[in-house]
């Protein structure tokens, strides 16, 4: 089935949740974020309670405010794709029902996780979510987070839904995304920035980033010059971008990104456990590989 072939941009970034220092929800904060992201950080979407958005540690109510305040600060300057994957399918429908309530223009659905079901039951999950809904689909492939990968045969098969459009792909094989870019009309997104050049180079289309809270102009000048055809320029952008593109996951991402936004006074606060704050040791570490990137944290 033909797609868009950019159906959510090139580039988008999976956001995180600015908290208060209590650990409640910083709506005002996300507003602010929301809108760096885009005006400055050039972001075409943003993903909302996503995995770097610690969604397994926001609730229901938490996840229709945040999004509702996201959608509000971007206006129609961006997209806003919410997150709603959960290892159970009718929980995942019931947050995509509200998702699309609250006014968001796609889903980011990761496979379903820990549960490890088989291929059939992979398929009929997604299904299920994208008939439950008129909103397009990003499918997440994280095999080493959600334990089970997403098989070439069941992609292709899923790609014939109407509203699954595109692939957040952090599945780490290129050519299984090949095979798949081959035979379907998803657009594929990274959803490892240092893995964004290599997957233009078989048919990609953009990425999903958590660097790109500091990196997301020299991700989107990369891309845009692959795109021209200029692929000295977008070597030379990713290989400018790599230290911070793979910095971002010494540790877990979010923990990262949120101290980094924290030293630039720009809203994060803390993470929720059962994550921890990073260390100073950790974000002296970050700030060398941002200025190994040209980046100032």
């Amino acid at each position: 089935m033909t797609h868009d072939p950019r159906p959510f941009g090139r580039l988008l970034t999976a956001m995180v949740t600015p908290f208060a220092p209590d650990g409640s929800l910083d709506l005002e904060g996300a507003a602010r974020l929301a809108a760096y992201l885009v005006d400055e950080q050039r972001n075409d979407a943003l993903v909302i309670s996503g995995t770097t958005g610690e969604s397994p540690t926001t609730t229901d109510a938490e996840k229709d405010v945040l999004l509702r305040t996201v959608i509000e600060a971007v206006g129609d300057r961006a997209r806003v794709l919410a997150g709603v994957g959960t290892n159970n399918t009718a929980h995942t429908i019931e947050l995509a029902q509200a998702a699309e309530k609250a006014g968001a223009h796609g889903l980011l659905v990761v496979t379903p996780y820990y549960s490890k079901p088989p291929q059939a039951g992979v398929e009929r999950h997604f299904r299920a979510v994208a008939d439950a809904t008129d909103l397009p689909i990003m499918v997440y492939d994280i095999p080493h987070r959600a334990g089970t990968a997403i098989a070439t045969e069941t992609m292709c098969r899923l790609a014939g839904h109407e509203r699954i459009v595109a692939v957040k792909d952090a599945k780490g094989d290129l050519v299984a995304s090949s095979q798949v870019l081959a035979r379907t009309g998803l657009a594929y997104y990274s959803g490892d920035d240092a893995a964004t050049l290599p997957l233009l180079s078989i048919g990609g289309v953009g990425l999903v980033g958590t660097s790109t809270h500091f990196t997301g102009r020299l991700a989107k000048d990369m891309i845009e010059a692959w795109e021209r055809g200029d692929t000295a320029a977008a070597l030379a952008l990713h290989r400018a971008a790599l230290p911070l593109f793979t910095g971002i996951f010494r540790t877990q991402g979010v923990m990262l990104v949120k101290a980094g936004l924290n030293a630039l006074g720009r809203p994060a606060g803390v993470v929720r456990s059962p994550l921890v704050d990073a260390t100073d040791e950790e974000l002296n570490q970050l700030r060398q590989d941002a200025a190994a990137a040209g980046i100032v944290l």
